[in-house]
């Protein structure tokens, strides 16, 4: 259902069922299509207030017909990531598209979101299905184990997935290490077993240069 055309581009096949979208993604459609915007993420009202209060902002569209639906988003470059029964945490501004059949949701996930800028709560995407997430640049997907932590600069991280424990941490950072930074900076430490996604670029962020 979900494929890629080039890297920029999402195409969606539909038979009658639906696909939830970035609202404004559809860059061109062949054949019948129904565009319907969904308040607070697809969600309900529930929702809708809980991202109102957190910060974690998510505008989502359902698109349902028969026929192929392109989806885009300021060139960035389109990950696919198919889900079984998990949940996919996920910064709301690289979350592209989904089926229709996986919930989405918001997760409190401590001062990591405080440091990415975007609140203390993320994007969650549960089920069985796909999703695209989008970078800024080609993502890396990077592996964590017990034996092998993983420090990720806010600024670059996208998303992650898999039984993973975030720690917020404080004062170093990639570029105070070489003497770049400014101000007070952080970093995530992830641990345990799963995937982090991470884009080779950074965006701003509440602790300043990161």
């Amino acid at each position: 259902m979900f494929r890629l055309q080039g890297s920029k581009t999402l195409a969606v096949d539909l038979t009658g069922d639906a696909v939830k979208a970035k609202n404004g993604s559809m860059v061109a459609y062949g054949g019948q299509m129904a565009f319907k915007k969904m308040s607070g993420g697809g969600e309900g009202l529930r929702s809708m207030v809980t991202r109102r209060l957190t910060g974690e902002q998510m505008v989502m569209m359902e698109v349902k017909g028969q026929g192929t639906c392109y989806f885009a988003d300021r060139a960035s470059e389109i990950n696919l990531v198919s889900l079984h029964g998990e949940t996919l945490y996920v910064e709301a501004s690289n979350l592209l598209a989904t089926d229709a059949a996986l919930r989405t949701g918001t997760s409190f996930t401590g001062l990591r979101g405080g440091a990415s800028g975007n609140g203390l709560f993320t994007t969650t995407v549960e089920g069985t299905g796909q999703a695209a997430i989008m970078s800024d640049g080609s993502a890396v997907v990077l592996r964590v184990t017990p034996q092998y932590p993983l420090n990720v600069d806010p600024g670059a991280y996208i998303a992650h997935q898999g039984r993973l424990q975030q720690h917020f941490q404080s004062g170093v950072n990639f570029r105070t290490l070489m003497g770049e930074g400014s101000g007070e900076s952080f970093q995530i430490r992830f641990e345990g077993e799963g995937l982090v996604y991470v884009q080779p670029s950074e965006r701003n962020t509440v602790g300043g240069d990161v």
